[in-house]
């Protein structure tokens, strides 16, 4: 059993969190402050410390200084009213598992501190090379709790964004990101993904790097070429035939996310390119 400790005076989130299915077997404690989170940590072991959501990142990251003081193995999730880019790469530089700002869709936190408690090997899952608030480079483990955490940091890193076409771009970037690791890195934890968030004045421009060999880009048979059921259901047979994970039409949805997207020769690198209205 994990047992996980939220900070703050929260009652409709931490009544969530108790009640989620997602924690079903894992203890859900409150404390009233940073001061009892960390004497609590002094005298107690926990899996994953969240913050509280009404404090501000800044305040949460000298937090999480103390925490690991007593705990130093100690999964931090940050909840806060806002993040800019310099808090999300701050974040990530200090390996917080993942961030959240308001409005906070509690069955979310509730899923990803189950994630925390159960991931074992977390702490080099991301590496931050560049961060910049305008460019942002990372080296990515390939397993899946690992893309759903980078996207989670990359919905707040987009915050700029409104968030229905925030939410639309999540998930190209997610595809492409789970793509790099299936057919680049055969989901193998130990071979690593370069990602790259950039902006310019007229564009959103992620870029995806694989260790792979890449592909001939002539042969997509594993891809849907229309939006019909019949050409994703074959897409979807081809795919589970070639012990690919399901999906087929992945990336038809991402052309009709993004405006472009752009391979290099060897087919181990990709960019996707939203322009800016």
């Amino acid at each position: 059993m994990g047992r996980l400790l939220l900070i703050g005076h929260e009652p409709a989130l931490a009544g969530a969190l108790q009640a989620s299915h997602h924690l079903k077997g894992h203890a859900v404690e409150t404390c009233a402050g940073p001061f009892d989170a960390t004497r609590l940590l002094r005298t107690r072991a926990f899996d994953v410390v969240l913050t509280d959501p009404t404090t501000s990142a800044t305040e949460d990251l000298a937090l999480l200084d103390a925490l690991r003081r007593e705990r130093p193995g100690i999964k931090t999730i940050v909840l806060a009213p806002t993040l800019s880019n310099a808090d999300v790469i701050a974040a990530l530089r200090q390996h917080v598992y993942a961030c959240f700002t308001r409005p906070i869709d509690y069955e979310e936190v509730a899923d990803m501190s189950r994630a925390a408690i159960e991931d074992v090997d977390w702490r080099g899952g991301i590496e931050v090379t560049s961060g910049l608030p305008h460019w942002i480079t990372l080296r990515v483990s390939c397993s899946l709790i690992t893309a759903d955490r980078l996207t989670r940091f990359m919905t707040e890193y987009r915050s700029d964004i409104p968030s229905d076409d925030r939410d639309l771009l999540m998930t190209a970037f997610r595809e492409m990101l789970l793509n790099a690791m299936e057919h680049g890195a055969g989901f193998d934890p130990e071979k690593v993904i370069e990602v790259t968030a950039a902006q310019t004045a007229r564009a959103i421009v992620f870029h995806f790097r694989d260790p792979g060999d890449g592909f001939d880009q002539t042969d997509l048979r594993h891809a849907a070429a229309t939006s019909q059921p019949a050409d994703i259901m074959q897409a979807t047979l081809e795919r589970a035939e070639g012990g690919r994970r399901p999906g087929g039409f992945g990336m038809l949805i991402v052309r009709q996310i993004v405006d472009e997207l752009v391979y290099n020769e060897r087919g181990n690198e990709v960019l996707l390119i939203k322009h800016r209205t």
